[in-house]
């Protein structure tokens, strides 16, 4: 070979390395190319939902600590019994008549908007968790600078497509200020949508007047750039704060996701067909109130599955019967012609190890299958929700780039029929060095950025690594690599002096408002 020739070669080699290394590109979100699979029958999703229509019909909702729903219920014909609200069977569903089919959640940056509802699959993170862990620092409490990683991770990974809620809490701030330092945090270190605070009706107003600082009143009122998380306290309850928030970001547009959190034999009946018929009811009572709130305000159906063990009350994830209930909330949703939230990487394991795996997969899978628009705790849940895992952060975001390829379908252009590959080939040869392979092999199968695929002695040459030791130095590398979105001057501005005159006035202990 001749020197220039070997230059060449070398050259090419380090190219391909180099791409090998570089960051993948963000994928905007999923669109669906696999039609969702529908694990119940037709009989079966109308015994489900009127089942859910006799629950609030003659059971009722309860409406705790907030005469403003009551009196919107009320002046809509439900029967209000003290706190207790019967919703008539079907006024619920002409309610939501009027809320979008699907909808866009806007962005700082356009690029980054997301849909929610028809073949839209949307990636996003954990939320919630008091604790981090990671190889080095171990289990510990979540901190502000804790929750920046996880932002800029979020805003690198190229399969999590929306930043989610809080994906770990910062628990040096006290708590009745943490939303402001959380809000802000999401605004700065991303350009892509995220959700809002809603612990109270005055957290939910505070994240809307963030967002106001940094789009204009006068366009979040025309296009929803948040969403909050609305909890039933299951069974058959809305709370006080819940129900304010929900009121303050329905009357602006905003986004809310109406999410029963059922635990099968604990919130919930020991039998997946009681919980759905439990998650229905409470979801429509929910989200028919955004629309005597707004009519028009856009709303996703959410559902939180899992169950209990029977040996010890502990929360458990990944199951046959959790499996059935992702797909069974994603048909109800679409029957109601609204999007779906539920599914995620849910696990009960303390570490990333193989039950971590297992379970995650086991609740992910199913969840693109189902056509499950929203996905929250897609990545880093660790520990029943109670961890955000650097290391399974790392991992989940490989699985759920894994899951973005497999939406796509099978290609059936030319280039994927190769038959112009099978030709050249013909019997009894190999396709390795065949024109068609040597056009496609750099892209032909997803290249997982964790797993190793060298022999065992390359892997023990090179250290004889675990996928969490490597998960541990992935997490690093993107950190290092983050690229500050960077914002306008005058709108972080703005932003930072309403957290100052907020702060100023809060206490530092939540109160109902």
């Amino acid at each position: 070979m001749t020197d220039s020739a070997t230059t060449t070669t070398s050259r090419s080699r380090d190219s391909r390395r180099a791409r090998a290394r570089a960051p993948a590109a963000k994928y905007p979100y999923i669109v669906r190319h696999l039609a969702p699979v529908e694990l119940l029958s037709t009989e079966a999703v109308e015994i489900i939902e009127a089942n859910a229509e006799m629950i609030l019909e003659d059971i009722g909702i309860e409406f705790r600590r907030d005469p403003e729903s009551l009196r919107l219920w009320r002046e809509a014909g439900a029967d209000v019994q003290g706190e207790r609200v019967h919703i008539p069977r079907g006024m619920a569903r002409r309610l939501l008549a009027t809320a979008p089919a699907e909808f866009t959640l806007y962005a700082r940056n356009p690029a980054r908007n997301v849909r929610f509802g028809g073949n839209a699959t949307v990636f996003s993170p954990v939320g919630g968790p008091p604790f981090v862990s990671d190889l080095d620092g171990g289990r510990r409490y979540g901190t502000l600078e804790d929750l920046v990683n996880f932002i800029k991770l979020a805003h690198m990974a190229p399969a999590i497509h929306f930043s989610g809620g809080s994906m770990c809490e910062p628990m040096e701030i006290p708590p009745n200020k943490r939303h402001l330092d959380v809000q802000y945090s999401f605004f700065r270190y991303s350009d892509q949508g995220c959700e809002a605070t809603p612990e109270t009706r005055g957290h939910a107003a505070d994240a809307v007047a963030l967002a106001q600082a940094l789009f204009g009143a006068a366009y979040l009122d025309a296009h929803p750039v948040v969403l909050g998380n609305i909890n039933s306290n299951s069974p058959l309850v809305y709370d006080g704060r819940m129900l304010g928030a929900l009121r303050e970001f329905a009357s602006h547009n905003q986004g809310t996701i109406i999410v029963p959190a059922v635990l099968a034999g604990a919130m919930g009946p020991v039998t997946p067909a009681g919980c759905l018929a439990e998650i229905l009811a409470e979801t429509l009572a929910g989200m028919a109130l955004t629309q005597l709130v707004r009519p028009g305000a856009p709303v996703i159906l959410g559902s939180f599955v899992g169950a209990i063990s029977m040996r010890t009350g502990a929360p458990t994830f990944g199951t046959p019967e959790a499996t059935q209930m992702i797909f069974a909330t994603a048909q109800l949703a679409r029957r109601l012609k609204l999007p779906c939230r539920s599914g995620g990487s849910l696990c009960s394991a303390k570490t990333p190890d193989a039950q971590a795996a297992y379970e995650s997969a086991h609740t992910l899978l199913p969840t693109l299958l189902a056509g499950v628009n929203l996905v929250t705790h897609a990545a880093g849940w660790l520990e029943g929700g109670l961890v955000a895992s650097y290391e399974k952060f790392v991992m989940d975001a490989d699985q759920c780039a894994m899951m973005q390829m497999l939406a796509q379908g099978m290609d059936l252009s030319a280039r994927g029929q190769a038959l112009d590959a099978i030709r050249e080939v013909g019997p009894g040869s190999h396709f390795l060095g065949c024109a068609h392979t040597l056009a496609n092999f750099e892209a032909a199968f997803y290249q997982s950025t964790i797993a190793d695929y060298s022999s065992y002695e390359q892997w023990s040459l090179e250290g004889s690594l675990t996928a969490e030791q490597r998960a541990n130095r992935v997490w690093k590398k993107m950190l290092a690599d983050y690229q500050d979105p960077g914002i306008d001057p005058a709108q972080d501005e703005a932003m930072r002096e309403f957290i100052a005159r907020r702060k100023a006035v809060l206490t530092d202990t939540i109160e109902d408002e």
